[in-house]
């Protein structure tokens, strides 16, 4: 742990209800920061408000379709209303609907471009100004070492390979207002959404997980905590001269 590294800070996290938006909630409620728990509902988020309010944070849940700019703009205002500022934001929210192209539907597309991509860039434009206001913010856009493509995730690959350019142009438009804008890129991480595509598709999870464990050169498969961990350095100030970058996170796996 860092410590109180984030102490007065006011975080949003998207999808924060599970996974690794739940894992790096956590973590940054652990380094001081006051949490803003955002999911589709309301109340797929209060776990982690109480799991963060258990060990002595700080924790709102605030329920938002991250691709409906309305919904948007309501949660942000939301969340100024209740903690008075925004100094981070961490995108996080996505689905899969994974298909080979000629299988792929035209919704399967659209949910997942509008949830990954158009989610993160709504949630980015609606936070600068406040980042900008104040000469101070910290943005980490969740991509995936798939960006480069992977079978059966044309939709996927592409929101999680334009979240990348979003990052670097983000960055070169508000580095000059002190605000921090990367992405980490993670590997095969376990989590709920993990294991509900493999179930979709009729396979064993434990199999894959032991499968791709083989394959990564750390042996094994990580977890929201080692997302978290690389979330926390970025928007600390640790990082204050780190903007535009990709990290994959992956074990190693490319």
């Amino acid at each position: 742990m860092m410590g109180r590294s984030l102490q007065g800070k006011v975080a949003i996290i998207t999808g924060a209800g599970k996974g690794i938006g739940a894992g790096t909630a956590k973590r940054l409620a652990a380094d001081g920061a006051k949490i803003a728990v955002i999911d589709l509902k309301e109340e797929y988020g209060i776990d982690t408000v109480n799991a963060i309010k258990a060990t002595g944070g700080e924790a709102i849940a605030v329920g938002c379709d991250v691709s409906n700019a309305e919904h948007v703009q309501q949660a942000m205002e939301k969340v100024i209303s209740h903690f008075g500022r925004i100094d981070i934001l961490v995108n996080n929210a996505g689905v899969t609907r994974d298909n080979l192209v000629f299988k792929m539907s035209e919704e399967d597309w659209d949910t997942v471009l509008d949830t990954h991509l158009k989610g993160s860039f709504l949630c980015s434009k609606a936070v600068q100004k406040y980042m900008v206001e104040q000469r101070y913010g910290k943005i980490v856009n969740t991509s995936s070492i798939g960006a480069s493509g992977k079978r059966g995730q044309a939709n996927y690959s592409a929101a999680k390979a334009g979240l990348q350019a979003l990052t670097r142009t983000l960055a070169i438009e508000l580095g000059p207002y002190n605000v921090n804008v990367n992405c980490v890129a993670p590997g095969f991480i376990a989590t709920d959404l993990t294991r509900s595509t493999a179930e979709r598709q009729g396979l064993d999870f434990n199999d894959i997980v032991k499968g791709a464990s083989q394959k990564i050169p750390m042996r094994r498969v990580g977890t929201p905590e080692d997302i978290a961990n690389v979330v926390a350095f970025l928007v600390s100030d640790d990082a204050s001269y780190v903007a535009g970058e990709v990290i994959n996170v992956g074990g190693g796996e490319r």
